[in-house]
């Protein structure tokens, strides 16, 4: 019998730790918050909170050991990987596995594992850790090429190089980028694609995976501006990317939730990337569907049933961005935003902002996908981030 509650250890506490969070204590559970700055979105709805260098593996381990938490969830790339091996031989569990939380933290081991492991087709690519094999990588590949950091999250690093002359520029915005202090970049092959998707992906305790319907996305700069749900996906195309994202989660093993992305083309169905986490592109589903990504995430991981998905007919998200660099932040137009039947508002709770920087969410559904774009695009564009009281709390 499955006895509630636990005690969940979340390393990173943004705005996806935050539902986590949420989630999470909806189902009794106890939840500690960790980041490295204070105040973090999901410190400030957790029980209890923790500043700490989570890449420095002594001071990592020994914050574990200090809570003994029955599930540990990273939520971050930025971590000491091999302490979290260490931790699971001690008989912590890790989600999805310490294993793949190392591989899927790093571009290289996931695209190593995915095209040369498992013969799943990807863009075509290559590595670089100086400007001569960086050179010679983009001239073989043929332009345009991204360069993206080996480690890193949320498009962080990455530029897209349509000739060489912007190679160098690209190399160091990518190890300025990169999560910790790796300098390996990845050269990777511009694909033409007629659609961007996100299949999330639940493994279960019982060995079974379940999915939700697929989430079309578009970015800028690498990171996440929009999404929708259903994605228009035929049969064919819909069957190959679950069985692609079975074949790797499979590999990866542990229970939770997976964020798959694809390149879907006329012809062929293209691995991008996964994130062993909530994704951000499934934010949407805080108002498609019956159970959110966060709860599809906690019931795999406590090991409760998910009888069944459903989803409206068409719900769409769009992010709020700051405009400006901000101490401390409020907020205007939220009324505007929510003058509109069927519409949300998630404000993520960062204690400040820089331009461009993702401080909330839009979602709203309606009877197409148009018209579940056009909502959540009126409702992001009516709110404005702005200074706030810089005495506040």
């Amino acid at each position: 019998m499955n006895i509630l509650p636990k005690t969940l250890m979340l390393l990173g506490s943004g705005e996806l730790g935050k539902e986590v969070a949420i989630a999470a204590q909806r189902l009794g559970c106890k939840v500690i918050a960790c980041d490295r700055y204070k105040n973090a979105p999901a410190m400030q709805v957790a029980d209890l909170k923790e500043v700490l260098d989570m890449s420095d593996p002594k001071i990592l381990k020994d914050k574990i050991r200090q809570y003994n938490p029955d599930i540990v969830i990273p939520e971050i790339e930025a971590l000491a990987v091999d302490s979290l091996k260490e931790l699971e031989e001690d008989g912590i569990q890790i989600i999805p596995t310490a294993r793949a939380t190392a591989i899927t933290m790093n571009r290289e081991k996931i695209r190593n594992l995915a095209s040369k492991e498992l013969g799943v087709k990807t863009a075509k690519f290559a590595y670089a850790s100086n400007k001569n094999e960086l050179f010679k990588a983009a001239k073989n590949i043929g332009y345009p090429v991204f360069i993206k950091p080996a480690m890193s999250s949320s498009g962080k690093g990455q530029s897209l190089v349509k000739k060489e002359i912007d190679l160098e520029q690209a190399f160091q915005n990518a190890i300025q980028g990169a999560r910790g202090k790796s300098t390996l970049v990845i050269i990777e092959e511009f694909i033409k694609f007629e659609l961007e998707i996100t299949l999330l992906t639940i493994r279960l305790n019982n060995g079974s995976t379940v999915y939700c319907s697929p989430i079309g996305h578009e970015q800028y700069n690498g990171d996440y501006q929009c999404s929708w749900q259903p994605a228009e996906l035929n049969e064919k195309h819909l069957k190959k990317a679950q069985s692609i994202a079975k074949l790797i989660t499979d590999n990866l093993g542990g229970v939770g939730l997976f964020g798959v992305e694809f390149f879907i083309s006329q012809d062929e169905v293209i691995f991008s990337e996964l994130s062993p986490r909530p994704h951000d592109t499934g934010l949407v589903t805080l108002i498609s569907q019956n159970m959110n990504e966060f709860e599809l995430h906690l019931r795999a991981i406590l090991g409760l049933p998910i009888p069944e998905i459903t989803h409206q007919k068409a719900a769409a998200s769009r992010v709020i961005l700051s405009q400006d660099i901000y101490s401390n932040v409020s907020y205007k137009g939220i009324d505007k935003a929510l003058s509109e039947k069927n519409t949300k508002v998630f404000i993520f709770g960062k204690p400040n902002a820089r331009k461009g920087r993702r401080m909330g969410v839009t979602v709203a559904f309606d009877e197409t996908i148009e018209k579940a774009r056009s909502k959540a695009d009126r409702a992001a564009k009516n709110i404005e981030v702005i200074q706030g009281n810089i005495n506040s709390d």
